[in-house]
C-alpha cells in the first residue's frame, strides 16, 4: 500500500506534488517550484526561497493551461492577475538549450 504524498520512485519513497496547469501529480523534482515575488511569479531553481510555492511542469503548455485557468492566484491565495513573464522567459530558455543540444 502507498504511503499518502508519496510515490515510489527508484526503490525509495519521494514527495510528490501536483501540477497547477495540468493538475497531474508527479515526483516534485520532476517540477519546477514557483514562488510570488510582488505580484510577480518567478522559477525557484534551489527551492530556497521563502513563501508558499507552487509547482509546475517545465513546459509551456502546462503554463498556458494554469494561465486560462486562472491557477496561480489561486495557488498563492492571492486576489487579482499576476505576471508570469519570467516563467514564460525561464521555459522559453530552457526549451532553446534542450532544442540546441539535440543533434540534428
Amino acid at each position: 500500500m502507498r504511503q499518502h504524498g508519496k510515490l515510489e520512485y527508484g526503490g525509495r519513497a519521494a514527495p510528490q506534488r501536483t501540477c497547477v496547469g495540468c493538475r497531474v501529480q508527479t515526483v516534485k523534482s520532476e517540477l519546477l517550484r514557483l514562488v510570488l515575488v510582488g505580484d510577480h511569479v518567478v522559477p525557484d531553481l534551489r527551492g530556497q526561497l521563502p513563501g508558499r510555492g507552487a509547482s509546475l511542469h517545465p513546459d509551456p503548455s502546462c503554463l498556458e493551461l494554469a494561465e486560462r485557468r486562472r491557477a496561480f492566484p489561486r495557488a498563492f491565495r492571492v486576489p487579482g492577475p499576476l505576471d508570469v513573464s519570467r516563467v514564460r522567459a525561464h521555459l522559453e530558455e530552457e526549451n532553446h538549450e534542450m532544442s540546441c543540444r539535440t543533434p540534428s
